[in-house]
């Protein structure tokens, strides 16, 4: 006998566990396209031996029209007035999934012996094609949130069930493919890594696609047809994105995420490389250190029940903050003593960031009904699009700053994984630094700037749920 479904009052199925494992799936499927961009800078300076300042260097060009490209594609999304047969938002995610399933591949095209001018064309052109699929999948996967449910927990639980999604979207790039890339003497593989792109780009098709298909839309979207829209302006949009504090105060704490992440990630690789001198255990080390993020997911929907999103996340910001001073300040050794101070200290650094990750989406979900609350107006594509605009500024920075830094440390990249001690030692302290600077601007962004907190989070839902009346 077939089980009947359980409508809400409003005629849609109720929200439950289909909802969150159908929003979980699709950041396994973006992280399945994007987690191998923490292999890119090893790749292109160990295997492809590109000079690592030249990378650096274009690594911030497609980054920076990385960043121009999401509120561009944000303002189409929004201005998108035409009538689809389940939503605009998911139909944009199809199309963007189709493309990422060779997009990702194409970043690691293994030719080491390609000329200089032929190297850059390959990255430069990899990347904007990978990219441009990426943002039409990301953006809208990202402004769906707010329109799956209105509800405070089950935003929490969506955007908590979207951390899982990444964490496992994550653990096979960290824990298996690290063992796959590295030959016995801690170098890169490239050929391995361009197939293993290639696999991952068809496992987050399939994930995209389970998404789409039980995804319910719970937020009515107000189709004008006809109507003269106003052209976007990015001054404009900019303007009205900086006046809302919600969205700058999640957007600091999202680039120090990734400031950390992302930049330390490379230096990552060395330091286990040459410091450690196991490359391979990196990925064992990492997928230990999300323990905790694993941990405290099924118990972020309770906790911002009854403490508040805002109020969580500051602690885990918190907690980040000591685990990366430790990291600086203690005995950190090449030795099984000194890995197993770093294991500790990730595992703290890791509840601290898995805590605000858990409800990082839903601040933003909240930040877009806060722009409505003010203005008037939702405007869920350009103000995701920009926070995503920013994000991807700190995803390219950060890798590129981390390498200028390595380099001014020592680091010679046709070395590969022989790099001298005293490179492995100023690997070490950088990896610390970078950590900190992340809790820094985490801490600042969502205890300092960000102002919704439980009781006015209640004022504003109260205030919009009598207007959509």
């Amino acid at each position: 006998m077939e089980k009947k479904v359980v409508l809400d009052k409003k005629g849609h199925r109720k929200f439950g566990i289909r909802d969150s494992l159908a929003y979980a799936a699709g950041d396994f499927g973006c992280n399945m396209s994007f987690a191998l961009k923490g292999t890119m800078a090893i790749f292109w300076t160990q295997f492809m031996q590109m000079d690592s300042i030249l990378y650096a260097t274009l690594l911030i060009v497609v980054q920076i029209w990385d960043a121009i490209n999401d509120p561009l594609i944000g303002s189409i999304i929004d201005a998108d007035q035409r009538q689809y047969k389940r939503n605009k938002f998911l139909s944009y995610i199809f199309t963007g999934s189709v493309g990422l399933i060779v997009g990702g591949a194409l970043c690691f095209i293994p030719l080491p012996g390609a000329p200089k001018a032929a190297k850059v064309i390959i990255f430069i052109f990899g990347y904007v094609i990978w990219d441009a699929f990426y943002t039409i999948a990301n953006v809208p996967y990202g402004s769906l949130l707010s329109l799956i449910s209105s509800e405070p927990a089950d935003r929490a639980s969506l955007s908590a069930w979207r951390s899982v999604g990444s964490i496992f979207g994550n653990l096979v790039p960290i824990a298996i493919l690290p063992f796959l890339i590295y030959d016995s003497s801690n170098n890169i593989v490239g050929e391995r890594v361009f197939f293993a792109a290639l696999l991952m780009g068809a496992i987050g098709f399939i994930s995209f696609q389970f998404m789409i298909r039980n995804t319910e839309i719970r937020v009515e979207q107000p189709i004008t047809l006809n109507e003269k829209k106003e052209k976007f302006n990015a001054v404009k949009a900019m303007g009205n994105f900086m006046k809302n504090r919600p969205a700058v105060g999640a957007t600091v704490a999202a680039m120090g995420l990734f400031l950390g992440m992302q930049g330390a990630a490379t230096a990552v690789q060395v330091l286990f490389q040459s410091y450690f001198q196991n490359a391979r255990i990196s990925g064992v080390v990492s997928l230990f250190s999300l323990l905790p993020i694993m941990i405290f997911t099924p118990l972020a929907r309770k906790l911002v029940v009854k403490y508040g999103k805002k109020e969580i996340s500051v602690v885990g910001t918190i907690c980040s903050l000591v685990a990366s001073i430790g990291m600086l300040v203690l005995p950190i050794t090449p030795d099984a003593t000194g890995l197993m101070i770093y294991v500790v200290c990730q595992l703290v650094n890791s509840l601290g960031m898995g805590i605000y990750s858990t409800v990082s989406w839903a601040l933003m979900g909240d930040a877009i009904d806060y722009n409505e609350w003010k203005n008037g107006v939702r405007e869920e594509g350009v103000t995701y699009s920009l926070h995503s605009f920013f994000r991807k500024l700190a995803q390219g920075v950060g890798p590129a700053l981390a390498l200028v830094l390595m380099v001014s440390f020592g680091y010679v990249e046709a070395n590969k994984g022989n790099q001298t001690m005293e490179v492995a030692l100023n690997m070490r302290y950088l990896v610390a630094a970078l950590y900190t600077v992340s809790a820094v601007l985490s801490f600042t962004g969502l205890g300092l700037i960000y102002n919704l907190d439980k009781k006015r989070l209640e004022e504003m839902n109260s205030d919009l749920e009598k207007r959509r009346a």
